[in-house]
């Protein structure tokens, strides 16, 4: 895999009149859970499709291992959107042979025992499935491409505990830590606070935070919970 480095630089993203980012400076090179944590409009979603390379920044770069980022870069990225965009004519074993036959990265082995763990039925359609079925195909299809950084866009939004805590387990299992980086957008962070290497606090379109988690707690000696609403205020 790539080497597993995202710089941003000076990095402005402005929408029409609204500033969306402001001022961010930025290296991550740990592999690892990241948790890029900020409650709705703090700009989670704009900062990980500008890493993703769908959207351009109005000023700024950011680079992926010493190469700017563009649309190109999915090669090296996969990107989870919050926004529902499978095929729901397919079913579940189609979609995952679509994504086999449409990307290189893509390991049919490992969704298929991604499915099988989750009791997914492959000869279910997607456009019958429930709400957490769905998010759990979505979640399997992102986590099957062996690329070096996975995005996720709020995973967990809208769903019911069980499910979260298959979604959660997931990310934890499939994920090779030693070698992919998951940046993970959510302002749930009680869930996922024990599963995180470090953590991205976003306010307003700026960092206000950025550190590892176990040297936050230490310094602090407070949870990532408390530590939020401190800084979030």
């Amino acid at each position: 895999m790539t080497e597993v480095r995202i710089t941003l630089r000076g990095i402005r993203k402005k929408y029409s009149t609204q500033q969306a980012l402001t001022n961010i400076d930025l290296t991550l090179e740990r592999k690892g859970i990241v948790g890029l944590i900020g409650p709705n409009g703090s700009g989670k979603s704009t900062f990980l499709k500008l890493i993703a390379g769908l959207l351009q920044p109005s000023s700024g770069e950011i680079l992926l291992s010493g190469k700017k980022v563009s649309r190109r870069s999915a090669s090296h990225i996969a990107f989870l959107a919050e926004i529902d965009s499978l095929y729901g004519f397919q079913t579940v074993g189609e979609a995952i042979r679509f994504w086999k036959e449409t990307t290189p990265d893509f390991s049919e082995e490992k969704a298929l025992e991604m499915a099988s763990a989750l009791g997914v039925d492959l000869q279910k359609k997607i456009k019958h499935l429930s709400k957490g079925n769905r998010a759990r195909v979505k979640l399997l299809l992102t986590l099957s491409r062996e690329v070096p950084i996975l995005l996720m866009d709020e995973p967990l939004s809208g769903l019911d505990p069980l499910v979260r805590q298959d979604i959660l387990r997931m990310i934890v299992s499939y994920v090779d830590v030693e070698k992919q980086m998951v940046i993970l957008s959510t302002h749930e962070v009680s869930e996922v606070e024990p599963f995180l290497d470090y953590v991205i606090f976003l306010k307003d379109g700026e960092i206000v935070l950025e550190e590892g988690t176990d040297s936050l707690r230490e310094k602090n000696g407070k949870s990532l919970v408390e530590t939020m609403k401190e800084v979030l205020v």
